[in-house]
Parts: structure tokens; C-alpha cells; sequence
């Protein structure tokens, strides 16, 4: 036994009794995958629903960062819904890379729905310091399209591994790099949310709408940051047990609850009710301000 799961087993070894009996619980082993399915399903109907209200609100503006965000976020939530619901056809999947592309993607989608916002705030804050621009979407676009690239390469390595061997090194490739993946977005928050909320905080106290502003851009920052960095050390743990630790299987419902109740769900339903706000309503005299209090 390597020294890293000697710790974990350890570490597991003083989890109550009513947690081994839960995770042998075949109806939780069941029902915990329809309930995580149910939960998804409703944050992508949320979203799509802001996403109409949006779109009706100013018909006349294309795809904003916004309504992208939305969008995104229903996917992300949509492809979680059904990974859940049918969870048990997907474990009999074959090719091997289909099963690993289907449980993988919509993470890396949640990553790149949220990392949209630090792209979002990176403008605003290069604007308002008269830093040039636009070189931020191109590294955006560039950045996500080398992810998506390695998490491919990672996917074909994977799936063309024929010992037990490579596939636990293939395991620890995938875990690191998804872990390092998550760092850098928890990074990317804390560096232009926390830059966007300094600057905030220099604003005259008059100023209309600047406590709320600090206090949604404050909320997000933390709310994201905090379930990238759990998820980086979630991933890491896994792969350094993955029998008792592993992560997107039907043998831990506890530890997938508590993982994507923590990392995914909850921020994301955060997140969509403090941005809930719509855009200003266009008049015949142009666009109405919305009140501040």
C-alpha cells in the first residue's frame, strides 16, 4: 500500500458505522442518483427560464455574456440531469471513452460557464484602469480550447489503456490535471473578483448601486472560488483512493451527494438568484434604469 492511501484509509477508517451502512444501501444507491437528477434538472429549467426572460427583455441584443452564461448553465445542468437519471445504462457503456467523455464533459463545461464571469469582470476592471482589452477574450477562448484539447488526450489515453497499471496512471494524470484545471479557476476568481471589489470599494459611498454591486460581486467571488478549491482537493482525494473516494459511481450515493451538492448544485442555484436581476428595459426614450433599492 503507497503512503497516500495508507493516510486515506485511515483518515476513512473513523467514519461512523451509519455511513458504511448508507453507502451499502442499494434504494440510496438508487434514489440518491433520481434525487441529484431532479436537482439538476431544475436548475437548468431555472435558467432557460431567466434566459427567455432576458431575451424578451431586450429582443435586440445578441448573445451578451449573460444570456451565454444561462445558456451554459442549462446545458451543464441539463447533461448532469440525464448522466443521473439514466446512470446505470451509463456505466454499461462501450466504447469506454463514450462513458468517460459523457461523465467528464459537463464538468469541464461548469468550468468554463463560470470562468465566463472572470473573463466578464476582467473587462469591466481593464476598462474602468483604460487597459487595453482586447487581448482578454482570445486568451479566454485560447485557455478553455487547451483544456478541452488535454482533457481529449487524457480521455484516448484512458481508453487505450489494456493494464491495471496504466489505467491507475491514467487516473492520477486525469485527477491531477482536472484538479489543477479547478486551481486555476479559483485563482482566476479570487484574482479579478477580489481586483473588481477593491476597485468597487473606492467608489464615492453615494455612488448609485455600489453597496449592491459589492455585495453580489463579493458573494460570487467566495461562492466560486471556495467550490473550485473543493473541488480540486475532492479530485485529488479520489485519486488517491479511488475505492473508497471515488467520485461518479454507483457504490458512494453519500459521497456523491455531499461532492455535487457542494461543488455544483448549491453555487450554481446561488449564483443564478444573486444574478437574478434583468437587464434595463428599453423605452421610446431609450433604456429605463432599474431602481437600486
Amino acid at each position: 500500500m503507497r503512503p497516500l492511501d495508507g493516510l486515506a484509509v485511515a483518515a476513512l477508517g473513523a467514519l461512523p458505522q451509519w455511513w458504511t451502512d448508507l453507502e451499502n444501501n442499494p434504494a440510496l444507491q438508487e434514489y440518491a442518483n433520481y434525487g441529484l437528477g431532479a436537482a439538476y434538472g431544475l436548475i437548468a429549467l431555472v435558467a432557460l427560464v431567466q434566459l427567455v426572460r432576458i431575451q424578451l427583455r431586450v429582443p435586440e441584443y445578441g448573445w451578451t455574456t449573460q444570456k451565454v452564461f444561462h445558456l451554459l448553465n442549462a446545458l451543464v445542468c441539463s447533461l448532469r440531469c440525464g448522466s443521473f437519471l439514466f446512470r446505470a445504462q451509463m456505466e454499461q457503456l462501450h466504447p469506454d471513452a463514450l462513458r468517460l467523455v459523457l461523465f467528464d464533459l459537463p464538468g469541464l463545461l461548469f468550468f468554463t460557464t463560470y470562468t465566463l464571469l472572470v473573463l466578464f469582470w476582467a473587462e469591466i476592471y481593464h476598462q474602468a484602469r483604460s487597459m487595453p482589452t482586447a487581448a482578454l477574450r482570445p486568451i479566454f477562448i485560447a485557455f478553455n480550447a487547451l483544456v478541452y484539447a488535454c482533457q481529449g488526450g487524457l480521455w484516448a489515453y484512458e481508453s487505450m489503456a489494456d493494464s491495471d497499471g496504466a489505467e491507475r496512471v491514467s487516473a492520477y494524470i486525469s485527477a491531477g490535471f482536472l484538479a489543477a484545471v479547478s486551481l486555476c479557476a479559483a485563482v482566476g476568481f479570487l484574482l479579478y473578483g477580489g481586483r473588481l471589489f477593491l476597485m468597487l470599494q473606492r467608489f464615492p459611498i453615494e455612488s448609485r448601486g455600489r453597496k449592491k454591486k459589492l455585495r453580489e460581486v463579493g458573494m460570487v467571488t467566495s461562492i466560486c472560488a471556495a467550490c473550485f478549491s473543493l473541488r480540486a482537493i475532492m479530485v485529488a482525494l479520489s485519486a488517491v483512493d479511488a475505492a473508497e473516494l471515488d467520485l461518479d459511481v454507483m457504490a458512494h450515493p453519500m459521497l456523491n451527494i455531499i461532492y455535487y451538492c457542494l461543488v455544483e448544485i448549491i453555487p450554481s442555484a446561488w449564483v443564478l438568484y444573486i444574478l437574478r436581476k434583468l437587464p434595463p428595459k428599453r423605452t421610446n426614450q431609450g433604456y429605463q434604469s432599474i431602481p437600486t433599492r
